[in-house]
């Protein structure tokens, strides 16, 4: 399929016919907001429709290509019955905007823009890009995704293809991308292009939906090859690193080589007892929105702390229970040492909920040992 995809898609070009059913895929603020002159929500908008317009492309493409096998449903197409994000859940799953994700312990891990599975039976994924900012980190959010689809479809090779709009080959990450010959790397019209197809088109708007497309598949129907039991492996990465910091004389970022234990995005250590919590207050500090937040007034604040880092590079978060909203603040650590408010943790998202079931369980002394072992700087005393 790559090759195949790399040698024909240039021929492959979306047409009026294909831009005006892509917006079925879209809302109607979504659809108003694609031609608004206000530009960031109009960019949001036409991202949202390019992604979709890329469907449409490949629910053509399909047809004619025996390379692909089947084309996994999405957005308008998706199954209706979706479930709801709780705790516990594991693999494949639509979300209410007909998104595939794949949560663990219900936190959202990876979402892909397309899937699709080749004549080869190996299941392949896309990323639809419209801005250079997308690439950002975008390295090595492909190979986790690589990872985890290889792992529970039990592939060694995930073929992956790299839509967008704009021309890539120049920057150094799709140039490194390019080189693997199982990464198909497509450029197609710019959004302006595509508008300017559609643009006399405006309000009429007329759908052509893929009755009977023999190629299309719920993506929920592919079966996985593994079993997939998420929190499993997280407690595992939690238990090893906590027993290599007890008995390391000094700092030590234990490196992760097992299949399941790479799957693991961020490890949560735990809440902090009263007594941790004024630990981290003294010797590192926290800065919400400018304010320092003294351990004196952290429970008018807060009502729990919760200790994590990011894998696999161990960066220290800090997340914090709002008493005012129900959300959690997200604290990363600075260069000086303290924390610092990023961004807010909404109460729609599984990961949320995974936060709300972590109770107090580390004192001071086995919160500062975590904190100091993997901190980017020395403890910052008062």
């Amino acid at each position: 399929m790559i090759p195949w995809l790399n040698t024909n898609f240039q021929h492959f070009k979306p047409n009026a016919m294909i831009a005006l059913n892509a917006t079925r895929h879209m809302n109607k603020i979504e659809r108003k907001k694609l031609f608004s002159p206000d530009i960031e929500p109009m960019r949001t908008a036409e991202g949202r429709w390019f992604e979709a317009i890329v469907y449409e492309m490949f629910l053509d493409i399909s047809k004619k290509s025996g390379t692909i096998k089947y084309l996994a449903m999405k957005g308008a197409d998706a199954p209706k019955k979706r479930e709801d994000v709780r705790i516990g859940q594991n693999g494949l799953f639509y979300s209410k905007y007909g998104d595939m994700t794949v949560r663990g312990n219900g936190q959202d891990l990876a979402e892909f823009d397309l899937m699709l599975v080749d004549a080869d039976n190996h299941v392949a994924f896309a990323e639809v890009v419209t801005s250079p900012s997308d690439l950002k980190e975008f390295e090595v959010e492909i190979a986790y995704k690589k990872k985890l689809l290889g792992y529970l479809y039990g592939q060694k090779i995930t073929p992956f293809l790299l839509v967008s709009s704009f021309d890539l080959s120049n920057y150094s990450v799709v140039k490194r991308l390019a080189k693997d010959r199982t990464n198909a790397i497509i450029h197609t019209s710019s959004c302006e292009q595509i508008k300017s197809l559609v643009k006399h088109y405006r309000p009429r708007i007329l759908y052509n939906l893929p009755e009977n497309h023999s190629k299309l598949i719920p993506a929920t129907s592919i079966p996985l090859k593994h079993p997939f039991d998420y929190k499993s492996y997280h407690d595992d990465v939690k238990n090893r690193i906590f027993t290599e910091i007890a008995r390391a004389s000094g700092p030590v970022r234990p490196e992760i080589t097992d299949q399941t234990g790479q799957l693991v995005k961020k490890v949560l250590y735990g809440g902090l007892f009263p007594p941790a919590i004024k630990s981290v207050c003294d010797n590192y500090g926290f800065l919400v929105r400018g304010k320092k937040i003294e351990y004196e007034e952290f429970s008018r604040y807060y009502s729990k702390a919760i200790l994590a880092t990011d894998m696999p590079n161990y960066e220290l978060i800090i997340y914090l229970r709002s008493r005012q909203k129900k959300e959690y603040h997200k604290m990363i650590q600075l260069k000086d040492g303290h924390f610092k408010f990023e961004r807010p943790t909404p109460p729609k998202v599984g990961f949320f909920l995974w936060l709300e079931s972590i109770q107090p369980t580390l004192g001071a002394r086995a919160a500062l040992q975590v904190l100091d072992n993997f901190t980017i700087a020395p403890s910052q005393k008062k």
